[in-house]
């Protein structure tokens, strides 16, 4: 059969029929399967039957989860997680040995930035970190030890745009595996493999469920890569759950929709946000104005959900803005279908000293808005009596 849109691959991957020939995949809540006989058991420990054995290891919603995802961008194998920090821990903690080092994008989410600071010195592997606008000095940063790229694209949570390409020559030329966060993005809107990253890593606790529901996480990528993810996964256990996955597996037949919708409703709001007189600036990858925006069309195909914006005043002004708000959410998710507008300076970043936030473009005013598919009209009447408030 041809090569099919996204659209339709998201709806008609379905794992195989049962008997009962239903059109919905039904659930599989089981933790273990039976066996035929005592030798079909042994030879599927022994020999690694593909077949499912415990819902640890696999489940058949599990699996057509993350075949979905795997097509959508164009990747050889994947694994799915309870969570997508789950998913960012599993997959560095399975290729990286002790005493390996990591360059990483100092613009990453704030429990990322946690890993490489609070849980990776112990096992001895080191992070560099470059800026989004200073790609050029980082083939400086390479050692003879440095295993992984990491990055986000678009970042969290100033929404800058990195060069997937240019990334992705890079660490094809140094012999480095190139790891993406496309969260923000989804595999509807960029796909990080055709650019030259090896995994790419998603939590579908935002975009892919879109309705604030269940957490989840995705890796998917090349099969020798996914296979050793696989197999410290299996032993460590940080299995997607059989009911989040057929949750996700079914969200993913509507992200294309769901996507477009917010995107449409992002730019609306990031134009409003730019002509008013309390914001310094706004950051949306789509608007003419945001730094990369040539390079955000190249590789995307809208600008994403997720606007920021600097509130005049700093972080007291920033706060006072937060508690104006009267009918968005104050949350610490993204990607539902309400808007959620958050102050990284106090919430997902405070931990961070002053210093690693402004490194990351985290002012004190920056606020963060996931725009949800409410009315644009009554999204924009809410942010602007908080403004002016």
């Amino acid at each position: 059969m041809a090569e099919q849109h996204p659209e339709t691959i998201a709806i008609r991957t379905q794992i195989e029929r049962s008997q009962f020939l239903e059109h919905s995949n039904p659930l599989y809540l089981t933790s273990s399967y039976v066996f035929e006989d005592a030798e079909d058991m042994r030879a599927s420990f022994a020999d690694e039957k593909d077949r499912n054995i415990y819902s640890r290891y696999s489940n058949p919603n599990s699996s057509e989860f993350v075949d979905k995802v795997c097509q959508m961008e164009g990747a050889e194998r994947g694994y799915s997680f309870a969570s997508g920090m789950s998913a960012v821990f599993s997959t560095l903690s399975a290729l990286l040995d002790a005493g390996d080092h990591i360059i990483s994008s100092q613009s990453v989410f704030g429990s990322t930035q946690s890993l490489y600071n609070n849980v990776f010195p112990k096992w001895n592997i080191d992070v560099s970190y470059f800026q989004v606008n200073e790609l050029d000095k980082m083939e400086s940063l390479i050692q003879p030890n440095t295993k992984i790229i990491f990055a986000e694209s678009p970042t969290n949570p100033a929404v800058d745009i990195l060069d997937l390409e240019l990334l992705g020559n890079i660490a094809k030329k140094h012999g480095i595996l190139l790891l993406i966060d496309n969260c923000f993005a989804t595999p509807y809107l960029q796909q990080p493999i055709k650019y030259g990253a090896d995994l790419v890593i998603h939590s579908a606790t935002k975009l892919m469920d879109g309705q604030g529901r269940v957490l989840g996480g995705v890796t998917v990528g090349r099969e020798d890569l996914i296979e050793k993810i696989y197999r410290f996964s299996r032993i460590t256990g940080p299995a997607l759950s059989p009911f989040n996955a057929w949750v996700l597996s079914k969200s993913l037949e509507t992200l294309p929709v769901r996507v477009d919708r917010h995107c449409e409703n992002a730019l609306k709001i990031a134009q409003f946000l730019e002509s008013h007189e309390k914001v310094n600036l706004v950051k949306y990858p789509f608007l003419k104005s945001h730094p990369q925006y040539k390079l955000a069309k190249k590789q995307m195909k809208l600008g994403g959900s997720i606007v920021a914006f600097e509130v005049k005043g700093g972080i007291k002004a920033g706060r006072k803005f937060l508690n104006s708000i009267q009918l968005l959410s104050l949350s610490a998710n993204l990607g539902d279908t309400r808007t959620i507008v958050t102050h990284p300076a106090s919430t997902t970043h405070a931990k961070l000293t002053e210093e690693d936030r402004l490194l990351t473009g985290i002012t004190g005013g920056l606020v963060r808005v996931s725009v949800g598919l409410e009315h644009t009209d009554d999204i924009i009447k809410d942010l602007k009596q908080a403004l002016e408030s």
